[in-house]
């Protein structure tokens, strides 16, 4: 297969964003479909997270949808089910960019996440990537000698039992990217989603506190351009502006909203 990138700059965009300095925004992806992925891909998006955890989204349905970004800024992650390492070996081999593990509470576990995504002997990844050159456009000698420098290792911190870690957590080696999914901490904290809690929030702090400035980027959930602005200038640099799901129910809310508002004609 010919070469169709250029070896000269890195394959995975978000890379590069945090080497600039700046913050990459994304969505988690949850509707298993090709043509939501085509619109996503041409919104202005830098990442997806293909969601294989509360999704319906099966494996073929993944490898669409990560399929449907080649040739596009947007960068394909995946979160899969289980923090077990063998949940990462499908998803890379279709061409994923970067594996998110759920309930990442340990530095065990977040070694484990690392180790999940690299070759050895940095780590236990076989062999197998039949369908990530495709997707990345490189030969299968490339996509091995670069996955490892360019697939992102990524946690999810979203269990109170975590927080006492954050700060072990935020030291691992070879970990890139840590989300903070406040709706399973709160959860998780007997406060069943209510993210805005005083305790969730103090709980939120800790984690930040451990992680800006570390190596690992952090992540979480922005709702509006104030609460990006103040993330962002917390030290964030991922956000998730929300599911495919909840925009496409709030754009047709905000829209029909503002037609019945027009009131009948005079």
């Amino acid at each position: 297969m010919t070469t169709l990138v250029d070896q000269s700059r890195p394959l995975n965009r978000l890379r590069e964003i945090w080497r600039s300095g700046q913050c990459a925004f994304g969505v988690i992806a949850t509707i298993p479909s090709i043509q939501s992925v085509q619109v996503l891909a041409r919104s202005g998006l830098d990442f997806m997270i293909v969601d294989m955890e509360h999704g319906p989204i099966d494996a073929a349905a993944a490898h669409a949808m990560i399929a449907a970004t080649a040739g596009t800024p947007l960068v394909p992650l995946v979160r899969v089910t289980g923090k077990e390492k063998r949940h990462a070996k499908l998803p890379l081999d279709l061409g994923a960019m970067g594996v998110c593990f759920p309930m990442t509470n340990s530095r065990e576990e977040a070694e484990d996440v690392v180790k999940a995504v690299r070759y050895p002997p940095a780590g236990d990844r076989f062999w197998g990537p039949f369908y990530a050159p495709l997707r990345w456009g490189v030969t299968m000698r490339e996509y091995m000698d670069r996955a490892d420098g360019e697939v992102l290792a990524v946690g999810v911190i979203e269990h109170i039992d975590a927080v006492k870690n954050a700060a072990e957590i935020a030291a691992t080696p070879g970990l890139d990217l840590v989300f903070i999914g406040p709706g399973d901490l709160a959860t998780s904290m007997g406060l069943l989603g209510r993210v805005d809690h005083p305790e969730v929030r103090d709980a939120i702090a800790q984690i930040e506190k451990a992680f800006v400035g570390s190596p690992v980027s952090l992540g979480g959930v922005a709702m509006n351009g104030a609460q990006a602005r103040s993330m962002i200038g917390a030290g964030y640099r991922a956000l998730m502006i929300g599911f495919d799901w909840s925009l496409l129910q709030r754009s047709i809310a905000e829209t029909l909203s503002g037609m019945r508002d027009a009131g009948p004609p005079h």
